[in-house]
């Protein structure tokens, strides 16, 4: 595909955008915008206007040509006079004519408030903020296409750029067997030091020489072997899950495990752990998301952040003629890794929006369907009156993320999605080991995301 066929006919209209939540995502966003032909992104909302601000003058933004606005009047001005414009409340980006809006806060109750009022408005809707489409993406995506409108992930997270690499297989009519991505951590090995290098600390470990390079038919025993080397680093994050919830709900691949396996692998071994575990590989059933944690040499490329799919080779001499390219194959010429190993954040991000405001399509899921739940496990006893609150890499304290099937969920004692969960406050003590039930916490009061997510329910079960 000539991708460049995306671009306005010169001369069109440029597709005019608006940002929320100027922070890393945000800033790699609006200074790509400025290199699309047809494009602007003029409107920077957050909740700190003086980050807008800097944001816009740290990309290249002559003061002079920034207006912070307190007014829909302000504003209004200030964008036909060609102005970039900086307001703290989403309410003033409403009444301006805008293509699109890019939700970019990371605050899930922000996030579908935003997205809300910009569809209700005939604004088409980017949803950077993954803690919120986990919760609801389907219904927005729902109300996005009753609307004529498109509701879509971004390129430059890894949930879209997996839907597009898992539908981009089955184009090909290559069967896609499991999916997923890397976390953003690497374990580095030295073999010179034998020591394993992961998450900012080193660790002697000369074990790892015999685990380096291992046939295929000891991978699945190999992988829990360098586990249970390196336990006391996290092998998995919360938003691992999180984004395999979205991909879980786009694509109708399912997680085998409901925290995942998360193998600390080469990317050469890919394409024999994902197997299945009667091939010897560590999955339970075919078409399946997952993650991995990249392990390499120093002097080796990081696949950190990157995304794969492990795929059906069409036929072993096919196979063959993708290990001659240097594609990893598994050993019994059966299976093919096909990855894009980096993800480039906001400055991917314009591709999301050109396909939804020129071609009218979304780069994630035609139409999601909430298949999938991102819950939590209580990790500790949790006493009655604790309040539930979004912490370091928008975890939540004391709680494990598990994903499991929707059909798993349902009714007032089930387990409660997991990003509901902020704001809400324990009825009683949640003992260690635990699901956290709708049951056991008192919802936050007129909270958009319960009421969006409670409308899902109904719509997707009738």
């Amino acid at each position: 595909m000539n991708l460049q066929a995306l671009l306005p006919a010169p001369g069109a209209r440029p597709v005019e955008v608006a940002l929320v939540g100027a922070g890393e995502f945000g800033r790699t966003f609006l200074s790509q915008v400025r290199r699309v032909a047809g494009m602007r992104g003029r409107v920077v909302c957050d909740r700190d206007g003086a980050r807008a601000v800097e944001t816009l003058r740290a990309i290249g933004i002559a003061e002079d040509d920034i207006r912070r606005c307190d007014s829909a009047k302000e504003a209004s001005e200030a964008f036909e006079a060609g102005r970039h414009v900086v307001v703290e409340d989403s309410a003033l980006l409403l009444d301006l004519p805008l293509s699109m809006v890019v939700e970019a806060t990371g605050i899930p109750e922000a996030a579908a408030a935003i997205a809300e009022g910009a569809l209700a408005n005939g604004m088409h809707v980017a949803m950077v903020t993954k803690e919120a489409e986990s919760v609801v993406g389907p219904l927005l995506g729902r109300r996005a296409h009753d609307a004529g409108l498109v509701y879509t992930p971004v390129d430059g997270d890894q949930p879209s750029l997996l839907i597009g690499l898992v539908g981009w297989c089955q184009l090909l009519g290559l069967d896609v067997l499991s999916a997923g991505k890397a976390s953003e951590y690497d374990f580095v090995y030295d073999p010179a030091s034998d020591e394993v290098s992961a998450q900012g600390r080193s660790v002697a470990l000369p074990e790892m020489r015999a685990l380096w390079d291992v046939p295929s038919d000891r991978l699945a025993d190999s992988a829990r072997q360098r586990a249970a080397l390196l336990a006391d680093f996290w092998h998995r994050t919360v938003p691992d899950l999180c984004e395999m919830t979205i991909v879980a709900n786009a694509t109708g691949l399912l997680p085998d495990a409901p925290a995942l396996h998360a193998p600390i692998a080469r990317t050469v071994e890919l394409p024999d752990l994902f197997g299945l575990q009667s091939e010897g590989g560590l999955t339970a059933r075919r078409g399946s998301v997952d993650i991995f944690n990249c392990l390499r040499r120093p002097d080796e490329l990081s696949f950190a952040g990157g995304v794969y799919v492990i795929a059906a080779a069409p036929d072993p001499e096919t196979a063959g003629l993708f290990a001659e390219k240097g594609i990893p194959v598994s050993a019994d010429r059966k299976r093919v890794l096909v990855h894009n190993p980096v993800h480039l954040l906001g400055a991917e991000a314009p591709m999301s929006v050109l396909s939804a405001c020129l071609a009218r399509k979304s780069t994630g899921g035609a139409a999601p369907q909430p298949l999938v739940d991102l819950v939590a496990r209580a990790e500790k006893d949790i006493p009655t009156g604790t309040v539930f609150e979004l912490g370091w890499r928008h975890s939540i304290a004391g709680l494990a993320p598990e994903m499991l099937l929707s059909g798993e969920m349902g009714g007032a004692e089930s387990a409660l999605p997991y990003y509901l969960l902020p704001g809400t406050r324990a009825l009683t003590d949640i003992p260690a080991g635990a699901l956290v039930t709708r049951a056991m916490v008192a919802p936050p009061e007129d909270s958009v995301l319960w009421r969006l997510r409670a409308e899902q329910d109904r719509v997707f079960t009738q």
